[in-house]
This record gives C-alpha cells, sequence and structure tokens, in this order.
C-alpha cells in the first residue's frame, strides 16, 4: 500500500456513495481517507454505513478543498498521496496507471487524470498557463503538462510537503495550479497519464457561475501569481484587475456577468490587499527552496 487517496467532502451525501465504491473497486491497494467539512446533510451516515469503512476526519468547520487536503497531509505516511474530488468516480486502474507513470519517471512530482464528465467529455487532461496568469483546462495531453488538476491526481508525498504543502487559505480552486507552480520551480516535472481516467461531476459542491466561484476564482490566481510568478507579471496582472475594476462604473452593462461587478472585484481587491504581507512572506518561502528561476518558468509555460 503506497498511496493514501484523501477524498474532501462538503455536504457531499447524493454522490459520496459512487466515489467510495470507485475507489473500493480500485485494483491496487491504498488507504482512504476522507476529509468531512462540517457536512450536516447526513454525508457522516454515508461514510459510517458505506462497506468500505475509509478513515474519517471531520473538521469542526468548513475549511474548502484546499483547508481539507492541507489538514489531511499531516496524516499521510505513504510516499504517494491523491486528491479526488467527492464527485469524481474513477475506473478501476486509475490509481495502479498513476503509481506505475510516477514509477517510470523519478523527475516526475505529480501526476493528472483524465476528468471526463458522465457523458465521456474530456473535462480536463490536467492544467495549462495562460499568457494572463490564469490557470485552464487542458483538453487532451500525454506527457509533460504545466499543472495537474487536483480533482484526481498523484503526488509524491515528499515533495509536496518540501514545496510548502498546499495553500489551506485558498479555500477552493487555484490550490492545484500554485501547488503546480511551487513543484516547477523545485525542479519538478508534472506528467498527464491519459489511461487514469475518472469520472466527474463537476460543480456538484460549489455553483461555477455564482459570484463565490468567481471571488474565490479571481482572488487566488491574483494570490498565486504574487506567491509563485515573475515579479512583473504579477504586478502587470494585479495592475490590469484594479484598472478594469476602476474603469467599469464608467461603462453601460445591462447586467454584467458576475466577475465584472464591481463589488465584487472590489472585495477581492480588499482581501487581496489584506493578504500581501502574507503573500509576500510566501514568495520568500518559496524563492528559498526554488532551483528554476520564476522568469524560465513562465517563459517556458505561459501560453502554451
Amino acid at each position: 500500500m503506497r498511496s493514501t487517496v484523501v477524498v474532501v467532502t462538503w455536504r457531499g451525501r447524493d454522490h459520496l456513495g459512487a466515489c467510495l465504491d470507485a475507489l473500493a473497486a480500485q485494483d491496487r491497494p491504498h488507504r482512504v481517507l476522507v476529509v468531512d467539512n462540517a457536512s450536516d446533510d447526513g454525508s457522516a451516515d454515508v461514510l459510517a454505513s458505506h462497506p468500505s469503512a475509509p478513515e474519517v476526519l471531520r473538521l469542526p468547520r468548513n475549511t474548502g478543498y484546499a483547508g481539507g487536503v492541507a489538514a489531511a497531509l499531516s496524516r499521510v505516511g505513504t510516499p504517494f498521496v491523491a486528491w479526488l474530488n467527492d464527485d469524481a468516480a474513477p475506473a478501476a486502474d486509475w490509481l495502479s496507471a498513476l503509481e506505475a507513470a510516477l514509477d517510470a519517471d523519478p523527475g516526475a512530482a505529480a501526476a493528472s487524470s483524465v476528468l471526463r464528465t458522465p457523458d465521456g467529455r474530456v473535462q480536463s487532461a490536467g492544467v495549462r498557463l495562460t499568457a494572463d496568469g490564469h490557470g485552464a483546462d487542458v483538453p487532451d495531453a500525454a506527457g509533460d503538462v504545466f499543472g495537474f488538476c487536483g480533482g484526481a491526481a498523484l503526488l509524491r508525498t515528499a515533495h509536496l510537503r518540501s514545496v510548502g504543502g498546499v495553500p489551506a487559505h485558498f479555500f477552493c480552486y487555484y490550490e492545484d495550479t500554485d501547488t503546480s507552480w511551487r513543484l516547477r520551480l523545485a525542479g519538478h516535472r508534472i506528467v498527464a497519464v491519459p489511461n487514469a481516467c475518472a469520472w466527474h461531476l463537476h460543480g456538484a459542491t460549489t455553483d461555477l457561475g455564482s459570484a463565490l466561484f468567481h471571488r474565490w476564482n479571481e482572488r487566488n490566481r491574483l494570490f498565486m501569481l504574487l506567491r509563485c510568478a515573475p515579479a512583473l507579471v504579477a504586478l502587470r496582472e494585479l495592475a490590469r484587475f484594479a484598472a478594469i475594476t476602476f474603469v467599469l462604473p464608467l461603462r453601460r452593462h445591462s447586467a454584467p456577468p458576475p466577475n465584472f461587478r464591481v463589488a465584487l472585484r472590489l472585495r477581492v481587491l480588499a482581501e487581496v490587499v489584506a493578504g500581501l504581507p502574507a503573500a509576500l512572506r510566501a514568495r520568500a518561502r518559496i524563492s528559498h527552496f526554488a532551483s528554476v528561476s520564476r522568469r524560465t518558468v513562465w517563459r517556458a509555460w505561459s501560453g502554451v
């Protein structure tokens, strides 16, 4: 047993059982650790009654996906740790394919699965870095990708710890891309594994079009850039975000999408300013262990 599969759930009663069923059917021995983010919908009953009897870490409050994985990391003693969404159901050979990929490539610190929608379409085969610093899903990949998709991935536990673990304060979104940045800066590679498949409901827990989603998404992208990207890139994107925010009241929008609502963007800016000292301290820590320059990673992967 070389892998611990960490499943983070919050009010996942309706889909958690299918995830646990799929893990019980894996063809490779593993440990399952479910982090329950203070669910109040009966998820605890699903966990208690499931035949696989998963280990459960119940948190006193909802810490999000990032907080849940971070809380679990101190309890992982296996060489590999998998991140798995509670609305994902991996194929029976999912874990063995990921372990085999890392066994075959000592330079790789993480292996990303192929996430498919219930009708079979590819949602993500990894993460790419856009020219403006967003993380975006790769629709089809083999070999190296910039980053792994945190919905279903396998990482070397020691490498994850050596680059600072999981940014718990992100709550959810961009914790995988930020971690990929740090692994890249430390000189590690990340690979896509086309034959490691998981079916993903996507958005079963959060509303992907909601104001809250856009707030986390925009805030965490900026935090990630301040922590990991070249300074000029981080400052450029922060300035661009602020400039668009202050210009928006001058434009007429009948019903702007949430990420272009001034109130939401002002809240994001306030949170980023408040978190700037911590982000800069994290940047200094990242610089301490980095063996590859931020500029080198950016030039190699931005816009790819």
